[in-house]
């Protein structure tokens, strides 16, 4: 059942990609720009919704803003149409894996909203600013203008969130700028941070809260994350917490400098020995009150944790990932570019990709896993992705290496590499991250 789900996709899934794609390319050219062709998108965008309840807000804005007014009131239903509609095809895709492996997926609660007049107002100004212009009219002074805004948000730790994604826009627009000259514009990507940015900056945007937890953590595999200034280490796992198993996410991240890559990347977490420990794919954790979300990210807390048990890692999805409880999806995460679905596959010739796609491009240089191990491998625990189709991230394998069953993951180098010529290039570039740290802690003192 699941190969029939990952070859087939759900019906209604092209025709509503159609439908953000009229609503983005408007976006390119911007509100007030609006031929004949965008107009009509619009529309089919404002039809598309007849019925629902977001038919009448809908409608109107799209009628005001062909009209030529464009408020912060119409922009927000446009965005909430473009979320909605995304949303269908997330649900529509994880249903039929869900359906398919037979899962159980937690449902979204309602959350309370949180209130901070005032201080969203410049996000959303700057934010208005851009749609009336479009990509297409973005210049260096409109790219620049986000930047008081983005002060003074990263001046309230509450809303860190929405300024680190205001400022990452506004650095790519910046970088960017003039807009016009480009060849080619990432549409979809600048169109996903608009939408998810002013649905944050309104004022009665709901939170969630975390609640403590406490339990055995079996670390299933890592997904690392590499930016030329940050690295972070994402882990995929399972929860035990009485009778109740847990599909759950945990993390740590580090600043770097962009000369620092490959394996040693994993020595800018050394303070996570625990976190490191258990990534290295040999032992479990235990976890005293840590914080889990909703959405299933457990806020790692190096104090809240010790090693423990022995535990590995496709040994333990084949045991007991298919009986595990999935996290609920929250609402900004219902995108097909956010489905990331823990999966073991066993029993065919992944490297033929008769089944799935193998996404080799995600293959990290801070771990063991080749493109030619995953080709031979019996069994791959990785996870599900979706990208126009069905694709797999290796996460962990096991292969046939010299005659001898192994098992090899992503994250097995995190307390050092163990194959020699790469323990040998990563000592040579550790020296350099020694270095740079005594030089910063130096600096520090003074």
């Amino acid at each position: 059942m699941l190969a029939d789900a990952l070859r087939t996709t759900p019906a209604g899934v092209g025709e509503t990609l159609a439908l953000v794609d009229g609503l983005d390319d408007a976006l390119v050219h911007g509100l007030a720009r609006l031929d004949e062709d965008r107009t009509a998108a619009l529309e089919d965008l404002a039809a598309a919704f007849a019925g629902s309840p977001l038919a009448d807000r809908v409608a109107d804005s799209v009628g005001k803003i062909i009209a030529g007014s464009v408020t912060d009131e119409h922009l927000i239903a446009l965005a909430g149409a473009r979320t909605a509609l995304l949303g269908a095809v997330h649900d529509a895709l994880l249903t039929s894996v869900d359906t398919a492996l037979g899962r159980t997926r937690q449902p979204w609660a309602a959350t309370t909203p949180e209130t901070t007049p005032g201080l969203l107002a410049g996000g959303r100004s700057w934010l208005r600013e851009l749609a009336i212009a479009g990509w297409h009219g973005v210049d260096h002074e409109l790219a620049a203008a986000g930047g008081q805004a983005v002060a003074a948000l990263l001046a309230d730790p509450a809303q860190r969130r929405l300024a680190v994604l205001l400022d990452g826009f506004a650095g790519e627009l910046r970088a960017a700028a003039p807009v016009a000259t480009l060849d080619r514009i990432p549409v979809r990507r600048w169109a996903d941070l608009w939408t998810r940015a002013l649905l944050l900056s309104q004022d009665d945007y709901p939170a969630f809260e975390a609640a403590p937890v406490s339990g055995r953590l079996l670390y299933l595999g890592v997904d690392l994350h590499e930016h030329p200034t940050v690295f972070q280490a994402q882990v995929h796992a399972l929860l035990e917490t009485g009778g109740e198993v847990r599909v759950v996410r945990t993390g740590v991240a580090a600043a770097k400098v962009d000369t620092i890559t490959g394996p040693s990347v994993w020595r800018m977490l050394a303070g996570f020995p625990v976190f490191r420990a258990m990534v290295t794919g040999g032992t479990s954790a235990e976890i005293d009150g840590m914080a889990l979300t909703p959405a299933g990210d457990l806020i790692w807390d190096e104090a809240r944790a010790t090693s423990g048990d022995a535990a590995d890692p496709i040994t333990t999805a084949r045991v007991r990932l298919g009986a595990a409880t999935l996290p609920a999806v929250p609402p900004l995460d219902r995108h097909p570019a956010m489905l990331t679905t823990p999966v073991l596959l066993e029993g065919f010739d992944l490297g033929g990709g008769v089944m799935v796609a193998v996404d080799y491009d995600r293959l990290p240089a801070a771990g063991p896993l080749t493109p030619a191990l995953v080709d031979g491998s019996t069994a791959c625990l990785g996870l599900l992705r979706w990208d126009g189709r069905w694709s797999v991230q290796p996460l962990a394998v096991q292969a046939t290496v010299k005659k001898k069953q192994v098992t090899v993951h992503s994250g097995e180098w995190a307390l050092g590499p163990t194959e020699a010529k790469a323990a040998k290039a990563e000592a040579t570039a550790g020296t350099a991250v020694d270095v740079l740290r005594e030089r910063a802690g130096r600096l520090l003192r003074k």
